[in-house]
């Protein structure tokens, strides 16, 4: 739990250590990121205003790392620029202050259980030409070479190939990927800009994630 306000670190770690969670808090960005190296955390709570190192910069350097460690963002509610920039920096979800310790307790729990055993897995790998997806051991390769995806991105890649052709709502997406029946739809987006960025030859003319104009988006194979 990173966040430099005492109290709301305070009021979240007992909510999640009711729900059975191990906490441990960090004041500021530095000593986040020597906690992450040292604890090797399931998950990171990242407020984005920090002193020093700022959140935004943590949560860049975070995703420089191999083991690809989830992240919640904290952010104020007129904060948007900022968000969207941390979903592209790679944060698998967040949570505008001033916000209910509850509800972030169930959006820690739907990120983990998409990094843990209970994760959604078909068995058989998905294969499109060059990209491949691993659902149980949770690799994606193209052309051989494994690619750095988020949680979120992952699960994103894995859930459209499972449904090749059939074209999904940002709703619909929003609601099956993240788990949330109601939300901020332009995580969705955000989401599928960057994916496209590693998957797609041209992400500016993407033939795999491709647009639905008025719709949303749809996986079109091309193997």
């Amino acid at each position: 739990m990173v966040d430099d306000d005492a109290t709301v670190s305070d009021v979240v770690c007992r909510y999640l250590r009711r729900a059975g969670f191990d906490v441990s808090m960090a004041a500021d960005g530095a000593t986040a990121l020597a906690a992450v190296v040292r604890d090797a955390p399931d998950l990171v709570v990242l407020d984005l205003m920090l002193p020093g190192i700022d959140g935004l910069e943590v949560c860049r350097r975070l995703r420089t790392r191999p083991d690809g460690v989830p992240i919640v963002m904290l952010t104020a509610l007129g904060e948007e620029a900022d968000r969207v920039l941390g979903l592209r920096l790679g944060a698998d979800d967040y949570v505008t202050k001033p916000f209910s310790p509850r509800e972030l307790v169930l959006r820690v729990q739907s990120v983990l259980r998409r990094t843990g055993s209970d994760a959604v897995a078909s068995g058989a790998p998905l294969a499109d030409g060059d990209l491949a997806v691993d659902e149980v051991r949770r690799v994606a390769r193209l052309r051989g070479d494994e690619l750095t995806l988020t949680v979120r991105e992952f699960d994103l890649l894995a859930f459209l190939m499972r449904h090749p052709g059939k074209a999904f709502r940002r709703a619909d997406l929003l609601e099956r990927v993240w788990g949330w029946t109601f939300g901020d739809q332009s995580t969705v987006t955000v989401h599928v800009r960057r994916l496209r960025e590693k998957v797609e030859d041209d992400p500016a003319t993407p033939r795999r994630i491709v647009t639905v104009w008025g719709v949303g988006y749809r996986y079109e194979p091309v193997g």
